[in-house]
């Protein structure tokens, strides 16, 4: 039987064997572990994943970058192009004669340019070629062919005009009245709405069957009926040169 100090030495000897035995078996888990750490220190990520040609990564990146800035562009030019809009029907526009051919008929280049007015509104309105002598003429008639203000109106005074007259309150290139209905004094003032407002009356009549002073007279409701026929043939000239 051991002395109980000799007992004590035996099992401190025995304690440090258990740590000694268990060192050993820590030790090859350590030594794997140290392993493993300092490869993915030294390679990181890149040694577990499939290793590719720079080439190629090379490659497809200038690819993608292609593919990108192509539909970036093509996106750009989307919002640059303006949206394809419908044309909107509009009303009879103050017509500009593309070329304007030399004044016939004795007139000066101004009343040209309102027969010419005339004779484009009516086209615009699908009228044909009668039509427009009736209308060439009736201006002669009221104003010599010029978009005149009044007197008696001074707003008229206030928009481009060509000469003055006194006649009521009759003004423009077709002598039309504000107080009878044909329109304001600003419209009135402009050569192609008293066009489109002659004929816009006169396609309302059998006018057709009608010679060019009557026809002229019941849309306009002169004073003197019987003036407008002497100008049908000057009227006729300036619309065959406008045409």
């Amino acid at each position: 039987m051991l002395s109980p100090g000799a007992h004590r030495r035996r099992k401190r000897a025995h304690g440090r064997h258990r740590v000694r035995k268990r060192s050993a078996v820590r030790l090859p888990r350590l030594l794997i572990a140290a392993s493993l750490l300092g490869t993915a220190a030294v390679f990181g990520t890149t040694a577990l994943a499939p290793q590719v040609d720079p080439g190629v990564n090379k490659d497809l990146s200038l690819e993608f970058d292609d593919r990108a800035f192509a539909e970036d562009e093509l996106s750009r030019s989307s919002e640059r192009s303006p949206a394809p809009s419908s044309p909107s029907p509009s009303a009879i526009p103050s017509p500009t004669v593309k070329a304007m051919p030399a004044p016939v008929a004795g007139l000066s280049a101004v009343q040209m340019n309102n027969a010419a007015i005339i004779v484009e509104v009516a086209r615009a309105m699908s009228l044909p070629r009668e039509a427009m002598i009736i209308g060439v003429a009736t201006a002669m008639q009221e104003s010599d062919l010029h978009n005149n203000a009044s007197e008696a109106v001074p707003e008229s005074l206030k928009y481009p005009h060509e000469g003055t007259s006194v006649d009521h309150d009759s003004i423009g290139v077709f002598q039309q009245r504000p107080s009878s209905g044909w329109g304001t004094v600003a419209n009135l003032m402009r050569p192609a709405y008293q066009a489109e407002k002659f004929f816009g009356k006169l396609i309302k009549l059998d006018w057709e069957s009608m010679s060019l002073t009557e026809a002229a007279q019941a849309v306009q409701v002169s004073a003197y009926p019987g003036a407008y026929a002497k100008h049908e043939s000057r009227a006729t000239t300036v619309v065959d040169a406008l045409l």
